[in-house]
C-alpha cells in the first residue's frame, strides 16, 4: 500500500456535489482506502478566467494501485461524471489529478509525479495543506511553505 494525494475540482453543474461524489468514488476504488478529506474551497478560475469559480478539495489515499492504474481510475470517474475535455484550463464537470505518490518520481507521456504545477497553485495547495501540511514536494519544499509564497486571495473555505 502506498500513500497518494489526489486533487479534485469542479465548476459546472452542482460543483459541491460533484466533488463529494468523486470523494465517495475514490473511497470505493479497489485496493484503496480513503484516509483523509480536505475542506472544500471556492476558488477563482485559473488559466481561462472567463468561467465560473471552482470548488476544490484534496484527498489522501492508501492504495495498492500503481500510479498509472490510479490515473486510469481517475479518468473513469471523470468520464462517469460527464467530463468532456474541450478546452485546456476551461470549465469542467470534474477534474481529478494525481498530485503526489510517496516514493515515486515519474515523467512519462501519461503522468508526471509529483504534479509539475502544483507548487504554483493555491487552489491545489490550500486543500492539500488541510491533510498534509508537512508533505515535502521534491525540489520545491513543504506544502505549507509553498502556500505561504502564493496569493490565495479570492479563495474561500466552504466547509
Amino acid at each position: 500500500m502506498t500513500l497518494a494525494y489526489v486533487a479534485l475540482g469542479s465548476n459546472l453543474g452542482d460543483s459541491r456535489q460533484q466533488v463529494l461524489d468523486a470523494m465517495d468514488a475514490l473511497a470505493a476504488l479497489p485496493d484503496t482506502r480513503l484516509l483523509q478529506r480536505s475542506h472544500l474551497y471556492l476558488t477563482p478560475p485559473w488559466g481561462v478566467v472567463e468561467q465560473p469559480p471552482f470548488v476544490n478539495a484534496a484527498v489522501a489515499l492508501d492504495t495498492a494501485l500503481s500510479p498509472h492504474q490510479l490515473l486510469d481510475a481517475l479518468l473513469r470517474i471523470e468520464t462517469a461524471a460527464g467530463r468532456i475535455r474541450a478546452e485546456r484550463n476551461g470549465p469542467r464537470m470534474l477534474d481529478l489529478d494525481v498530485l503526489h505518490v510517496d516514493g515515486v518520481q515519474l515523467d512519462d507521456e501519461r503522468l508526471v509525479l509529483p504534479h509539475p504545477r502544483m507548487a504554483e497553485r493555491a487552489f491545489v495547495l490550500l486543500p492539500l495543506r488541510d491533510i498534509a501540511p508537512a508533505l515535502e514536494i521534491t525540489g520545491h519544499g513543504s506544502v505549507s511553505m509553498l502556500l505561504a509564497k502564493l496569493d490565495s486571495a479570492g479563495c474561500e473555505r466552504l466547509f
